[in-house]
């Protein structure tokens, strides 16, 4: 959500903004706009709607100079306009800003009353004229005394007219890095804008202060103290951050999940043995725990659930599957000795982060889950188990779907081992076909040719449902979802059993309904499910097992999947459910990893 750049050095500062910005489109955004000193002034320039927008405009006066800030917006106070994009500031001041500023109406209040007038409908344009009223020739005094007075999420990109070498920098509960250049450096809210030019950088801890200049970068806390830091490495592939011939991320994405699943597990299957000891969940942690809270939000939620049916049903350990949004207001009863689980590719959820905070407060441990080295969820949880899917560029998630469900099956085999529900040889033999996964997953994407078709029958519907029980259903929630982001076609998952307690009134002549039935025990109920919607005019399409036989005049059609064990099915399952999403938003004309109101990293509440 929202991308922060800026850049201090000997290049040309717009074009370096410009490729930096570029690099985190992936993050959605809906404006875009850069400061950058020219002359010894702030001289901005934004534009709403994508980043060629801004390259046009800038193309017709291009700011020229050495020190500059910029940000792709990602609107929530204001709708999207060249107004409301940042910078925000005047002439003594200018910033950039991820996050949510909670009071800012009483700030803005209070700085009408000092005379200062206002021009954008943005929470930013509070922080960045508070900055302007304590300002008094001291930039880190003045942000001092702003954040004594700001409530919220910010990362802030801060530069003053008076210091036109140096660029300031400073956050909480929203992530912002500090890239460390050869006489230069940089500040980014992500690596991947910052690849191109250098891998070393600063992880920059809340409420810390950076001042950044071409030759070095000093740290301070809210006193003034200085702070010393050591230089983190990325190892992150510039390649994988590039599309690589395919012609969308998502769709190269999809094909990189068997060499992210198998690079996921691989380190963690110890003479066939799952082993999650690196972070601390010894057998004898496992053996100990009450119960387990599942917390993420969309897609991570849908590995979730996979996570408690197998862990519920291995293990025998009771597992509650939580949307982070809701979490803390449920009150939820937990215990020390409970284990807290929270999901979430970025790390940076925020959401998840405050549900974290919540079970640190009731006294339990948390796991996190999560595919960012060094993000704030991993750095405050207790243990970490870092999946390795790399960059996920897409706004859809799918590579870190299928990781994160790899890491839910490590753990409920090895939980089920240390609570006795399971011997050595079961857990091996378990452990050995979860390694088997990768490989199966090329082998299902033979499925691609016929998921476009299927895709080619869907791009008119206006509504179509999916349908499934048991692990099927989990899977049903992550389908839908994935269609309905991307393609924009009004879609629900339900429960196939509840479909006659209200749903099936919505089935009319010729609206798709999608069947997940790859659960043998569960086979034979949910095909009389698709037997009711098809009896009411519903086109079916069934996603199931190679081999599945249906009587003659239920399916319209059929997309099989190699025959694997029920309780590992949704590693090949969610293949055709993702490539049915990203054909059909192809074949309706639409940007497929960009859509439309919708970011990569959820960072504000």
């Amino acid at each position: 959500m929202c991308g922060i750049v800026g850049y201090v050095g000997e290049r040309d500062c717009t074009d370096v903004l410009l490729d930096s910005l570029s690099k985190l489109e992936y993050r959605g955004y809906d404006s875009a706009g850069i400061a950058v000193f020219e002359n010894g002034e702030i001289t901005v320039e934004k534009a709403k709607g994508e980043l060629k927008n801004l390259r046009e405009k800038v193309a017709e006066h291009k700011p020229m100079g050495h020190c500059g800030i910029g940000h792709t917006r990602w609107a929530t106070h204001g709708e999207p306009s060249d107004i409301n994009s940042h910078p925000h500031g005047n002439k003594r001041v200018s910033i950039v800003h991820n996050g949510i500023i909670e009071n800012y109406k009483d700030i803005k209040n209070f700085l009408i009353e000092k005379g200062y007038t206002f021009i954008s409908e943005t929470d930013t344009e509070t922080v960045a004229k508070l900055l302007d009223y304590y300002y008094e020739g001291d930039p880190v005094d003045a942000i001092i005394k702003t954040l004594k007075d700001v409530r919220g999420a910010y990362a802030l990109g801060i530069v003053f007219k008076d210091f036109p070498d140096r660029i300031f920098a400073v956050r909480k509960d929203s992530p912002l890095i500090i890239g460390a250049g050869d006489e230069e450096n940089f500040i980014a809210s992500d690596v991947p804008a910052i690849l191109k030019y250098t891998r070393n950088y600063y992880l920059l801890e809340e409420n810390e202060i950076a001042t950044i200049k071409s030759d070095r970068v000093e740290f301070c806390d809210m006193h003034k103290l200085p702070i010393k830091k050591e230089v983190q490495v990325s190892n992150l592939d510039m390649d994988a951050a590039e599309k690589g011939g395919y012609e969308h991320f998502m769709l190269k994405e999809i094909h990189e999940q068997p060499n992210a699943v198998k690079t996921t597990i691989t380190p963690r299957i110890v003479n066939g043995m799952p082993d999650l000891s690196e972070c601390g969940l010894t057998l004898e942690a496992l053996k100990n725990y009450r119960k387990l809270f599942i917390v993420a939000c969309g897609t991570a939620m849908h590995a979730g659930m996979v996570g408690k049916y197998v862990i519920e049903k291995l293990a025998r350990t009771e597992v509650t599957v939580d949307i982070a949004s809701e979490f803390r207001y449920r009150d939820p009863i937990i215990t020390p000795e409970d284990l807290v689980i929270v999901v979430s590719q970025s790390g940076e959820t925020a959401d998840t982060k405050a549900a974290l905070h919540l079970a640190h407060d009731k006294g339990a441990k948390v796991l996190s889950v999560v595919n960012v080295k060094g993000s704030s969820i991993a750095r405050e949880s207790d243990m970490v188990l870092y999946t390795h899917a790399g960059p996920e560029i897409s706004v859809a998630s799918t590579k870190a779907f299928s990781v994160q469900m790899s890491v839910m099956y490590l753990l409920a085999f090895e939980m089920a081992y240390a609570k006795g529900h399971i011997d050595e040889n079961e857990c091996k033999r378990l452990t050995a076909k979860l390694a088997e996964i990768p490989d199966i997953i090329e082998k299902t994407m033979e499925c691609e040719k016929k998921c476009k078709y299927v895709s080619s029958k869907l791009i008119t519907a206006q509504s179509l449902l999916y349908i499934g029980r048991g692990l099927d259903y989990a899977l049903s929630m992550e389908g839908s979802l994935k269609l309905k982001e991307i393609s924009y076609i009004h879609s629900e998952s339900y429960a196939a059993g509840e479909l006659k307690h209200g749903t099936i009134s919505l089935v009319e002549d010729g609206m798709p309904v999608i069947g997940v039935a790859t659960q043998t025990e569960l086979l034979e109920k949910t095909v009389s499910n698709i037997v009711e919607v098809k009896s009411r005019g519903a086109f079916t399409i069934a996603v199931c097992k190679e081999g599945t036989e249906f009587s003659e005049g239920v399916i319209d059609e059929a997309i099989e999947v190699p025959a694997m064990e029920d309780v590992l099915m949704p590693m090949l399952t969610v293949i055709p459910l993702q490539l049915i999403a990203y054909y059909t938003t192809v074949l309706k004309g639409l940007n497929v990893d960009k859509p439309r109101n919708l970011a990569k990293s959820v960072t504000v509440e």
